[in-house]
């Protein structure tokens, strides 16, 4: 199963989407599945807050762990995959994507009614793993 696949699955079995950017990653990388699951917790739907795509910060950490000894090419990683997300996208923040504020109780049930986190948010998981799977 490819890093793309098991972070879709991962996103599918009920980790946030940051848990599954990150965890699909971070044993390429010299963190175990488990500790990546564990710091990844607290960046899923946008950092709770609709914010930056929990996605998108979970691949930002893999690049993280891979850059992060080059402040210059971590910069360059960094920019490249937000802006490479935002033109496919739109946006890389949550409530933007999804059209709805995920930090109100009435976000939520949109999201729910409308099935986005089934539905759309794989997508999302999708889509930032194979731009960071780019630039690994």
């Amino acid at each position: 199963m490819s890093n793309i696949e098991d972070a879709v699955q991962l996103f599918e079995e009920g980790y946030m989407c940051s848990q599954a950017v990150f965890a699909a990653f971070s044993q390429d990388l010299g963190v175990s599945k488990e500790d990546a699951l564990k710091i990844g917790t607290c960046f899923g739907s946008g950092m709770r807050k609709g914010e930056v795509c929990g996605a998108c910060t979970g691949a930002l950490m893999v690049l993280g762990l891979k850059y992060g000894d080059d402040k210059s090419r971590s910069d360059e990683v960094c920019e490249k995959f937000l802006d490479e997300f935002k033109a496919k996208h739109g946006s890389y923040i949550c409530r933007d994507l999804l059209n709805c504020d995920i930090s109100t109780e009435k976000g939520v049930r949109y999201a729910k009614e409308n099935n986005l986190f089934r539905d759309f948010c794989p997508k999302m998981v999708e889509s930032a793993s194979e731009i960071v799977d780019d630039l690994i």
